[in-house]
């Protein structure tokens, strides 16, 4: 079989190792299993009315409904529902997590073709999709958003990594990082800026005669070392475009995420608990369900810490040996590789402890992350480019390699971080409630309304009521029911028309068809309108707010200004 073939049957094929236990003993109901279904759901119900970007999740908070999809990247609930709409729904998280597992494989596979032989980059690969977190992700968490930045993770950090950095191969991964997971992708921005600043820093130290020829050698002075090619001036402003380039690229996400996040109680992702400050590796807190979390999830963190250390120091050990034979990159080149990852391991190894306190503090947005162990999302694709770049220096058999060490991950992994189902928790369950006239689903703390208090809010609200006053509680005999978006009445007297829907500032009323600017104050944040006595023709509707229509066109935008990269670069090469 021919070598550049090989992958597209073993990459799968290890990936479906990785699922065999889901497939034989059902899903693994993790951390995020419910929400993540929720959300498949609720876009799957949405894209078959019509609506081909959700910014309004209609069950949660009873009904009452938040705007989720405003906040959440897009890429993995759209992929979800994308998917339970051709196959059932029972079938959809596993085949989801094969298909993501399959592209990570991939996107390490031929980023680190780039200095490694075929034989290495396939084992890497092999290893990358089956590492403990990465099976800690998609068995223990099932934090299918975070998964699906395992894609993408690995372009990012190879697009900083590369002899040449170009401004199309840093934009494309930081777009589909911010819209796929925003821990991920935050992390992901903070660490290319960060090898950018340490390439030019290494350059700009490599012009010190007094440096011991390996670390100027390591640093790309070198004849045929990464940054040679590119100025120091032309590294940065390359650097920079391709990331304004790609946050363009996300921003009819990213705009409409930004600003109406005043509108939320967005701070409630980083409650006490929720910090990284409290979250650091094997730290104990007042919550013994928590901490048994952050215990596995250290566990995972000094294995792969431990892997990853092992290879770099493998590749230390070896580099004074060079094979003429293979076709593996220079030794100046892979010197400057490794010397870029250690770097890298090093800073977040100390960022997984408290000496990196004040960092997680002050750095911008970074305390979203939560906890610091989710830079392991990080350390796996460098740990995987670390063993591409070892491997070369010794002759096996690559197809056998990868599936056995798919399975020496697998078997121990999925024992340890497997989650049992209840049977209200399986998928079938699931979605025959979402389906049937039930009371909706919990409400998110981070996405609720500041106009609205959580604690106030009923579980049994109809879909409206006429009451007195705003405050007035619903009638004890309703029944559980969401809010209509057309509504006729006509009341005898002036009247509260109470909906069971969250307010929320994209949310327009008309009545009689004119807009209806007055909204009456309740604690538990539902829309509440007066309406006179007489006839009256109720509509709401969800509209587009500027912020939105912005974003919209900074991505066409954005859009443009690839094509003419692309048609200006296709002119040259002719």
């Amino acid at each position: 079989m021919s070598r550049d073939r090989r992958p597209f049957l073993i990459l799968p094929l290890v990936a479906f190792i990785a699922i065999s236990p889901l497939i034989l003993r059902g899903c693994s109901c993790g951390h995020d299993f419910d929400f993540h279904l929720i959300n498949w759901f609720e876009v799957a119900r949405q894209l078959s009315h019509g609506t081909l970007l959700p910014h309004w999740a209609f069950t949660p908070a009873w009904n009452a409904g938040e705007p989720r999809f405003v906040f959440y990247p897009p890429l993995s609930w759209l992929f979800g529902a994308a998917l339970g709409l051709v196959m059932p729904w029972t079938w959809t998280p596993v085949a989801y997590t094969w298909l993501v597992l399959t592209a990570a494989g991939f996107a390490l596979y031929y980023t680190a073709r780039s200095y490694a032989s075929p034989n290495a980059a396939l084992v890497a690969a092999a290893i990358y999709l089956t590492n403990p977190y990465a099976l800690y992700t998609a068995y223990e968490r099932t934090a299918y958003a975070e998964l699906l930045a395992a894609v993408w993770l690995p372009l990012a950090i190879h697009a900083v990594l590369r002899e040449r950095v170009s401004v199309l191969s840093i934009a494309l991964p930081v777009a589909l990082l911010w819209l796929s997971n925003a821990p991920a992708a935050v992390m992901g921005c903070y660490v290319m800026a960060f090898i950018i600043l340490i390439r030019l820093f290494l350059a700009a130290l490599s012009r010190t005669s007094s440096l011991p020829s390996w670390l100027r050698s390591a640093s790309g002075e070198a004849p045929n070392a990464p940054g040679d090619s590119q100025s120091h001036t032309s590294l940065a402003l390359t650097a920079l475009s391709g990331a304004l380039l790609g946050l363009g690229l996300a921003s009819f996400y990213l705009i409409p995420a930004a600003y109406e996040r005043r509108f939320v109680r967005i701070d409630m992702a980083i409650l006490p608990g929720l910090s990284p400050w409290d979250n650091f590796l094997f730290q104990h807190t007042s919550d013994p369900e928590h901490d048994l979390v952050l215990h596995t999830a250290s566990i995972v963190a000094v294995s792969l810490i431990a892997l990853t250390a092992l290879t770099l120091l493998w590749i230390y050990a070896t580099s004074t040996k060079t094979d003429t034979r293979s076709s593996t990159p220079s030794g100046s080149v892979t010197s400057h590789l490794s010397l870029l990852l250690l770097i890298l391991f090093l800073t977040i190894a100390v960022m997984l402890t408290p000496l990196s306190a004040p960092l997680w503090r002050h750095l911008p947005e970074i305390r979203f992350l939560q906890f610091p162990w989710r830079l392991l999302a990080v350390l796996a694709p460098s740990m995987a480019f670390a063993l591409a770049l070892a491997l070369p220096r010794i002759h096996f058999r690559a197809n056998l390699t990868s599936i056995l060490c798919a399975t020496i991950f697998v078997v121990p992994c999925y024992q340890a971080f497997h989650q049992r189902c209840y049977p209200e928790d399986t998928v079938p369950e699931r979605l025959a409630v979402f389906r049937s006239a039930n009371p909706g689903t919990d409400p998110t703390d981070e996405y609720t309304p500041t106009t609205a208090d959580n604690d106030s809010l009923s579980q049994t609200n109809p879909g409206y009521w006429l009451a007195t006053t705003a405050n007035s509680p619903a009638p004890p005999s309703a029944i559980a029911a969401p809010a209509p978006h057309q509504l006729d009445l006509s009341p005898a007297a002036p009247t509260v028309l109470i909906f069971n829907l969250r307010d929320y500032p994209a949310w327009r009323v008309t009545l009689n068809h004119a807009v209806l600017t007055t909204r009456l104050p309740r604690k538990d944040g539902l829309i509440a309108i007066p309406i006179p006595a007489g006839p009256a023709h109720i509509q709401i509707t969800y509209i587009t707010l500027p912020d939105q229509q912005l974003g919209y066109t900074l991505t066409a935008l954005s859009f443009i200004a690839i094509v003419a990269l692309l048609v200006h670069k296709r002119t040259r090469a002719h």
